[in-house]
């Protein structure tokens, strides 16, 4: 362990780290969070300072959902995850380093697993949100964005091929899929 991580645990044999920059972001994302629930919302500064802090809460715990399925997708092809890694607002899976170059089936299903996982949250929240949104409540302010953000981060953004050469599940994926396709051979 360097200075710039931080051992947090152990999850099923999975090392869990974090950066630095999870304490400054963290607190980033309570301000915003917190200002949507004041503005949005129209909580009193208290009520939305609160419901702020426990979406943030929320959203950590959804990338740690998120790459528990991929942990359980990596397990499943037989080349499992040795950690997670926490930075900034998200988090890396993270393979062994002496892990052998690996069929490209093999990584399109690890990379599907942190999507999958977290359309089961989406679902989850949206229907607490459509019970609670009449509300405009602290309650409906904190299962409203548990949805969103599990849906815009962690679902469909997850599968977003980011420009930029910036590493998701979509770009995972994509290259995966390209790499396929072009090493099938065509009999005659």
């Amino acid at each position: 362990m360097n200075d710039e991580e931080f051992e947090l645990g152990d999850i099923q044999g999975i090392k869990v780290t974090a950066g630095r920059s999870v304490g400054p972001t963290s607190l980033v994302l309570w301000v915003v969070f917190s200002l949507l629930g004041w503005r949005v919302w129209r909580l009193s500064p208290r009520k939305a300072i609160a419901g702020g802090l426990i979406v943030t809460g929320l959203h950590f715990l959804s990338e740690l959902w998120h790459q528990l399925g991929h942990a359980r997708a990596a397990r499943r092809t037989g080349f499992p995850m040795s950690g997670i890694h926490f930075w900034g607002p998200l988090a890396s899976s993270v393979y062994p380093p002496n892990e052998p170059p690996l069929p490209d089936d093999i990584h399109i299903a690890r990379a599907l697993g942190g999507p999958r996982a977290s359309i089961m949250m989406t679902v989850l929240g949206s229907v607490l949100a459509l019970l609670t949104w009449p509300l405009r409540s602290l309650v409906g302010m904190i299962t409203t964005l548990f949805a969103l953000d599990n849906l815009l981060v962690f679902t469909l953004g997850a599968l977003l091929p980011l420009p930029g050469g910036m590493e998701t599940d979509g770009r995972t994926i994509l290259n995966h899929t390209r790499n396929r396709h072009h090493n099938i051979v065509i009999k005659e």
